[in-house]
């Protein structure tokens, strides 16, 4: 596990790396970047964004999707992955606003995470990004990305990546901090091929260490039995 000075190092590198990270579904409101968070589960930010131009030109309010058969709305979205579950939630979200918050996305926790749908992560995505909120939202990213570097524990929770970073990182910086682990997450760490040779935190990365240690043990048996 890294201390907290290497912790401090390992942001200010990736902060330098990514220093304009942000939130990349595009939106024009809370209500807007609620529904592309929830059609966001499981899905790129990419796909999601080829779909809400469209999406948001026909619906712009609560009240309009419930206006149409949820048949209409999966068909609308069926582009998305598990298309008719999130129809589903999108609905109910919106009869909820509707009847206990005046067709307003909530700015608290205790709110949001009320809603149908919407968990801890979504929460505070909107919480930071609509409404300014300091929050740090746990995507597969941000654990993936966290646990490689050892900031946390490869058996930690999703919650448990949350509060390690909440309590390791100060609060004013937890937003961008959030962000730039996603970045760094989705453009250099990849899930399945992180770019480990040209990382500079190579030296401080277990997981990437290890890949590295692999690939040249593999290169030289492949030289060994030339």
């Amino acid at each position: 596990m890294l201390n907290q000075k290497q912790i401090n190092y390992v942001l200010e590198t990736i902060g330098q790396m990514f220093p304009n990270a942000h939130c990349e579904l595009n939106h024009r409101n809370p209500f807007e970047l609620t529904i592309a968070v929830m059609l966001s589960a499981q899905c790129t930010d990419a796909l999601v964004n080829r779909v809400t131009p469209s999406l948001f030109h026909k619906y712009h309010e609560p009240e309009d999707y419930l206006a149409v058969p949820l048949e209409e709305l999966q068909h609308d979205i069926r582009s998305i992955g598990l298309y008719r579950n999130k129809a589903r939630h999108i609905r109910q979200m919106c009869a909820r606003l509707i009847e206990e918050y005046d067709g307003r996305i909530p700015d608290s926790m205790e709110e949001l995470i009320k809603l149908p749908g919407i968990g801890r992560k979504t929460a505070n995505v909107i919480l930071s990004v609509a409404f300014g909120v300091p929050a740090i939202a746990v995507d597969t990213h941000v654990e993936r990305v966290t646990k490689r570097l050892g900031i946390c524990r490869w058996k930690d929770s999703v919650f448990e990546v949350e509060k390690t970073l909440m309590k390791r990182v100060p609060k004013e910086k937890w937003s961008e901090t959030h962000h730039r682990l996603i970045f760094f997450g989705r453009y250099h760490c990849k899930a399945q091929h992180p770019n480990c040779p040209e990382c500079p935190l190579l030296d401080l990365c277990r997981e990437g260490r290890k890949r590295m240690k692999r690939t040249n043990q593999a290169k030289n048996d492949v030289i060994g039995h030339a």
